[in-house]
């Protein structure tokens, strides 16, 4: 075990691999995440139900964490133990302004999320939104529930970014999809307007976050690509997986790859409707890694992942993987290097960790 993350199975070799692979030093070895059957959450999805909730306890959920994670410490796999403010998700950005959040459990993961409604009727209201964290009961509740999260993962486990909700997404948040469309083709100035106002809340999360949360060995804890090196964000393009590599060239490079130079870089999301703008995405300024989503009828990401790594060239990719279909092309010799592989459906952990060996000693 590590001394600086108790939870942490041979943090150390974890630590160098993570390098190697986000820095791009080793585009022929593979990374995993072994997902095994854990008591923690078979309680969890016994005491909790799908589908809307209230704001959760935060001590409740530190607790849950806690136990999760201590028990999946036996796993020798890549992974870095750590907790994502996910309560704090997309809700929190349109809470500052007092929208409408409403939050989601999902007994299958453990995770509680948040959404909001559409702040506005319309764009022109837009003017009338000031920003301010002083007495703001979101921004209040954001920094308390990293400071009891900081505290109960001490020594144990790390603290994971969370999403940015930036330039277009933002532009979702205020007045919804449709009409966001509409107004950056009606009312562009206005759009850009709103895109200030969204990078100086950005900025504040952000920052917020990094002042609180300590780094990780030198680098940011990642719910999606475990650790990277140095201050890392984490970024959406999902307003353009429904739109041409143009309309993102247009409205997305440029907020994108803004925030992402104030930082260490970023890592950013792609759907199965978004995998169009592969190589576009590719070119980002200071982009990290790249997690690829699975989506109902699109085929999934495991099956297309040398595809993608052409058009992507040496971005680091994560994705999920069956762990039988998995298992089958690591002893076939068939993965695709350069990846980190989250392996789903795994039985135990012993065929986990015998798993991890022949992952460790993989060579594409």
């Amino acid at each position: 075990m590590n001394a600086e993350l108790s939870y942490c199975n041979d943090c150390e070799i974890v630590f160098g691999r993570l390098r190697k692979l986000y820095e791009q030093q080793a585009q022929d070895i593979i990374c995993a995440r072994m997902n095994v059957p854990l008591t923690a959450l078979k309680k969890f999805a016994l005491a909790n139900e799908e589908g809307f909730c209230e704001y959760p306890d935060i001590y409740v959920r530190i607790k849950f964490w806690d136990a999760y994670l201590k028990e999946r410490a036996v796993v020798k796999d890549d992974s870095v133990p750590s907790v994502q403010l996910k309560e704090m998700d997309q809700g929190l950005y349109g809470g500052l302004f007092g929208g409408d959040i409403r939050f989601l459990c999902d007994p299958t993961t453990g995770l509680i999320s948040s959404m909001v409604y559409p702040l506005l009727q319309n764009l022109s209201e837009f003017e009338s939104l000031v920003f301010t964290t002083d007495e703001n009961k979101w921004y209040n509740r954001y920094i308390r529930q990293l400071k009891v999260f900081v505290e109960g993962s001490r020594g144990k486990f790390g603290i994971s970014h969370l999403i940015a909700i930036n330039g277009f997404n933002f532009l979702f948040e205020l007045v919804g999809g449709t009409k966001a469309y509409i107004a950056a083709e009606e009312t562009p100035e206005l759009v850009k307007k709103s895109f200030t106002l969204a990078y100086q809340v950005n900025m504040s999360v952000q920052n917020t976050f990094f002042e609180q949360a300590p780094l990780v060995a030198g680098g940011t804890c990642s719910n999606f690509a475990q650790w990277l090196p140095g201050r890392v964000i984490s970024e959406s393009i999902d307003p353009f997986h429904m739109a041409s590599t143009d309309y993102f060239e247009k409205w997305g490079r440029d907020t994108v790859e803004k925030i992402f130079s104030v930082f260490d870089g970023g890592i950013i999301h792609i759907h199965g409707n978004g995998r169009h703008l592969f190589e576009a995405a590719a070119t980002i300024k200071g982009l990290k890694a790249v997690y690829l989503g699975d989506d109902r009828n699109y085929p999934p990401a495991f099956e297309i992942i040398r595809e993608a790594k052409k058009k992507m060239k040496d971005i680091p990719f994560i994705c999920l993987a069956d762990f039988a279909a998995f298992e089958q092309a690591l002893k076939k010799h068939q993965l695709v290097g350069g990846v980190f592989y989250n392996v789903t459906n795994v039985p135990d952990i012993d065929t986990a960790n015998r798993c991890m060996e022949l992952v460790r000693n993989y060579r594409v």
